[in-house]
């Protein structure tokens, strides 16, 4: 029971981690330019996994340890869907970083969350039949996009239409993650690589198309540590040793309240607000993505490799009854 709620907290903290991190991207947008804190941050995060998968290694018993041409099919396969994955990472983090530059971190958080909704329409290019209730959860996800970012006059931000882009792209990192996993890789290493290859993308394009300083990547040096080290690095870490100790419908409940802590990270420390109407746009994209069939289906992705939200219905809508109206005008 102990090491259960150890693992729980642990895991509660994993989801206040990346859902802080929001703001983290927008504050340190005040002093750099999207690709400059999207490279920095990711490259950073890739450097933090490499000690823990040389320790992983190191604790390793000698029944543990694979033969020798066993361990490296799994890097070769590992390092191929680093680079895959990093491939539409970098595209999914840098749309999301640039639509931040005009969106809040709570509707950030709830937009992008909008890949557990996406993945499954995205199946049918590769032959799978979609369900009817599906549907029913994409048409009241669209609703609920509606609610939360378009106005009165029907208009849209296009920091909210970028962060939209940018679920879609997720939507497709899961998919890969997904092929990937059937072939026996190991996530840590495959999470370092895909890190370093987006960061490196990232890098060029920043060197290629903004102009960065010094003065301004110092200025910034706070959001981008908390961003790199603690959202890529250690929140990774703390994900797979909350895991290791609780089972796995208690894990995806925790990390899907990611988006609950995004909204009141924003309201907290950018005193930011949702409208009557923008909340109740919140609360049903909330309650589509993470008690949808999609969510189910998906969630040992999640699980697995830190890239999808899942849950329950029934524990996000009592949260955000709770807790969300504090934050509305």
């Amino acid at each position: 029971m102990i090491k259960k709620q150890t693992g729980n907290l642990i895991l509660l903290l994993t989801a206040l981690i990346w859902g802080s991190s929001f703001v983290a991207q927008t504050t340190g947008m005040e002093h750099v330019q999207p690709f400059t804190f999207m490279g920095i941050r990711t490259v950073l995060g890739g450097l933090v996994l490499i000690p823990v998968i040389l320790f992983q290694r190191r604790m390793q018993s000698k029944a543990q340890r694979r033969a020798p041409e066993v361990q490296r099919h799994i890097d070769r396969m590992s390092l191929i869907g680093g680079i895959c994955c990093g491939l539409v990472l970098c595209i999914a983090g840098d749309l999301q970083q640039f639509g931040m530059t005009t969106t809040s971190p709570g509707k950030a958080g709830f937009i992008t969350s909008l890949y557990i909704v996406i993945v499954p329409l995205l199946g049918i290019f590769i032959g799978k039949k979609i369900p009817k209730i599906v549907w029913f959860c994409v048409a009241a996800a669209l609703f609920g996009f509606y609610l939360l970012c378009v106005t009165e006059q029907f208009t849209i931000s296009t920091g909210d239409l970028l962060v939209l882009c940018c679920a879609f792209f997720f939507s497709i990192h899961i998919m890969v993650i997904d092929h990937f996993s059937e072939k026996g890789i190991d996530g840590v290493l495959m999470s370092c690589v895909q890190f370093l290859v987006a960061g490196g993308i990232s890098l060029i394009a920043m060197f290629a198309l903004e102009s960065p300083t010094w003065a301004h990547i110092f200025a910034a040096r706070s959001s981008i540590l908390y961003s790199g080290v603690m959202s890529c690095g250690v929140a990774y870490t703390l994900q797979i040793l909350g895991q290791k100790r609780t089972d796995p419908t208690s894990a995806t409940l925790l990390m899907s309240l990611e988006s609950v802590f995004a909204a009141l990270s924003g309201w907290l420390i950018l005193h930011q607000s949702f409208s009557l109407r923008e909340f109740l746009g919140c609360v049903l994209v909330c309650a589509v993505v993470t008690d949808s069939p999609a969510a189910k289906e998906y969630s040992h992705a999640k699980n697995q490799h830190g890239m999808i939200h899942a849950g329950f219905f029934s524990l996000i809508f009592n949260v955000l009854l709770l807790i969300l109206p504090r934050v509305c005008d």
